[in-house]
C-alpha cells in the first residue's frame, strides 16, 4: 500500500533549487527564441509565445508526474511504452514530413513528435523491468531489455530520426551499466561489437539518407561543402566565435538576426545564445545545466529503492545525452544529428517531455522518506 504520508508534506520539502534552475534555463530559451524569430512575418502566434504556451503545458506535465507516487506511475509503464510504439507506427503511416524526415503527427496548427515521449516511456519500462525481474544471467540482464528497446529504436531510425535513436540507445546503455554486468560479459560485448562493427557500419551507411551521409562527411572534413550540408555547422561556429567575451547583446547577433544561421530557434539555439551573451554568458548557462545535473545525481543517489535509482539514471541519461550532443554539434565537436537543446530549443514535444521527466526526478526525491510502497 502506498504511504499516504506524502499527501500531507509541506512545501518545505519541495526542492526550490531544482525548480529555480529549470525556470532560469527556460527563461534563457524563450529569450533566445524571441531574439531569433521576432523579425519573422509569419502568420499566427509568434514562436516565442507558442513556446511559452508549451512551457505552461510542460509545467502541468511536471506537476502531474510529481503528484502521483512514481511506483504507481511505473506500474503502467508497459502500457505507456506500447502506446508510444503505436504512435511511432502512426508517424510512419500518416506522419508529417519536413525536410525529408517524417517525425511528426499533425494536430491542427501544431505537430506532435512521439519519439520525445517514447524516451520517457522507455525509462519507465526498463526501470520497471529491472526492478521486478531477477538480474542474473545474460538473458535477463542484456537480451530481454535490449529486445524491449529495439522496436522503438528501429521505428525512430525508419523516420529517419538518428538523434532520437541514439538517445534511445543511450538510455538503455546507461541503465544497463548501473544494473551491472560482469566484466567477462562486458568484455564479450565489446569483442562482439568490434567484430561486427565493419558489417554494422556498411549496413548503417547504406541505410542513411544522402543528407545524413553528407553531414558525416562534413564532420570528418569541416571544409567539405561549406555552401551546402556544412553551411549550418560553419555558421554556428562563426556565431559562437563572434560572441567573444561579453557577446553582442539581445538582438545584436549578426548571424542570427541576418538569418545566416538556419534553424537558430531550434537545434542551434545555443549558437544564438552564445553570440548574444558571449563566452561569460555561455559559461553561466553551462553552470545552470551543470547545477541541474548535479542535483539530479544527488536525487538519484539518495533514492530510497532500486526503482527510484533506475528511473533517475534513465532521466539523467536522456537529459545529459541531448545536452552533450547538442552543444557538441553546434561547436563542431559532433556531427549534426538534429537533437534539441533541453529546455531551450523551440519545440512543444521536447519541452513537455523534458519537463515531465524532470517532474519524475523530483517525485523520486519527495518520496525518499516514505516508509511503504
Amino acid at each position: 500500500m502506498i504511504d499516504r504520508v506524502m499527501a500531507t508534506r509541506t512545501l518545505d520539502d519541495f526542492d526550490w533549487r531544482f525548480v529555480a534552475l529549470i525556470l532560469a534555463i527556460l527563461s534563457a530559451g524563450i529569450l533566445s527564441i524571441y531574439s531569433a524569430t521576432h523579425a519573422q512575418n509569419a502568420s499566427g502566434l509568434p514562436l516565442y509565445v507558442k513556446q511559452m504556451l508549451w512551457v505552461l503545458v510542460g509545467s502541468a506535465a511536471f506537476l502531474g508526474m510529481l503528484a502521483f507516487d512514481y511506483h504507481a506511475i511505473a506500474r503502467h509503464a508497459n502500457l505507456f511504452y506500447v502506446f508510444a510504439l503505436v504512435l511511432l507506427l502512426v508517424v510512419l503511416i500518416a506522419g508529417k514530413s519536413i525536410r525529408g524526415a517524417q517525425r511528426w503527427i499533425p494536430l491542427g496548427q501544431f505537430a506532435f513528435q512521439p519519439s520525445e515521449f517514447a524516451k520517457l516511456a522507455l525509462i519507465l519500462t526498463l526501470a520497471r523491468f529491472y526492478d521486478k525481474s531477477p538480474r542474473e544471467g545474460w538473458i535477463q540482464r542484456v537480451v530481454l531489455p535490449g529486445l524491449i528497446m529495439l522496436p522503438g529504436l528501429l521505428l525512430m531510425l525508419k523516420q529517419p530520426d538518428l538523434g532520437s535513436g541514439l538517445s534511445f540507445l543511450s538510455i538503455y546503455v546507461a541503465i544497463l551499466l548501473v544494473v551491472g554486468i560482469r566484466s567477462k560479459t562486458l568484455g564479450v560485448l565489446l569483442l562482439c561489437a568490434l567484430m561486427l562493427f565493419p558489417f554494422a557500419w556498411e549496413v548503417m551507411w547504406g541505410s542513411l539518407h544522402d543528407y545524413q551521409r553528407e553531414r558525416i562527411m562534413t564532420f570528418a572534413n569541416p571544409s567539405y561543402d561549406t555552401g551546402g550540408t556544412g553551411y549550418q555547422g560553419l555558421q554556428s561556429r562563426i556565431a559562437i566565435g563572434s560572441g567573444e567575451l561579453l557577446g553582442k547583446g539581445l538582438q545584436g547577433g549578426s548571424q542570427s538576426q541576418l538569418k545566416f544561421l538556419p534553424e537558430g530557434h531550434t537545434d542551434f539555439i545555443f549558437a544564438v545564445y552564445a553570440e548574444e551573451w558571449g563566452f561569460l554568458g555561455s559559461l553561466a548557462l553551462l553552470a545552470l545545466f551543470l547545477g541541474l545535473l548535479v542535483l539530479s545525481f544527488e536525487i538519484t543517489l539518495r533514492a530510497k529503492d532500486p526503482l527510484g535509482v533506475l528511473l533517475g539514471v534513465g532521466v539523467i541519461a536522456m537529459f545529459g545525452f541531448c545536452l552533450l550532443v547538442n552543444i557538441g554539434m553546434t561547436t563542431g565537436l559532433f556531427p549534426i544529428v538534429g537533437i534539441p537543446l533541453p529546455l531551450m530549443s523551440y519545440g512543444g514535444s521536447s519541452t513537455v517531455a523534458t519537463l515531465a521527466a524532470l517532474g519524475l526526478l523530483l517525485n523520486i526525491k519527495r518520496r525518499r522518506l516514505t516508509l511503504f510502497y
